[in-house]
């Protein structure tokens, strides 16, 4: 079984400077008592999935995607890092391990706030387990475009 990220209607289009702004736009869809989200994952997954890249940026994966893969994304994360588009199919084991459950939404907010502001002290250049190697910018420039996705799937109401 595979999990998928595909298209859904109603997303909404987003575009951060900054992971300040992700974590303000992440805070009001929280703080928000309608909230909901128009793709696979409930917020408080989205949430810990990107709390989990952010932590992996700096403390590695522990695993690899495909060679094949490996082989082809070097040359697409110059486009990945402008903008990302959601429809990645992941293994069930992966889904598992890269969407934690870290509870509640407000929960799964902390554990962001926590990544991110660990990403302010530490270098993120972890290898990216598909595209390899990567310098501390061209992961925030992923986080943003990573966060801007999945948030794009999330509205308040």
């Amino acid at each position: 079984m595979t999990a998928t990220t595909t298209p859904a209607a109603g997303r909404r289009e987003l575009s951060f400077a900054s992971m300040e702004e992700m974590l303000a736009d992440a805070q009001r869809l929280v703080e928000s008592p309608g909230s909901r989200t128009t793709g696979h994952w409930p917020l408080e997954r989205l949430l810990s999935h990107l709390a989990y890249t952010i932590d992996g940026s700096i403390d590695g994966f522990g695993s690899t995607a495909p060679w094949f893969v490996r082989l082809i994304a070097p040359f697409l994360k110059g486009g990945i890092l402008k903008k990302m588009s959601p429809g990645i199919k992941l293994p069930e084991a992966t889904v598992s391990a890269a969407f934690p459950d870290y509870g509640s939404p407000a929960e799964a907010l902390e554990r962001l706030r926590a990544a991110v502001e660990r990403a302010k002290s530490e270098s993120m250049v972890a290898p990216h387990p598909a595209f390899g190697k990567m310098t501390h910018d061209e992961w925030y420039r992923l986080h943003l475009r990573h966060a801007e996705m999945h948030l794009s799937f999330a509205r308040a109401e």
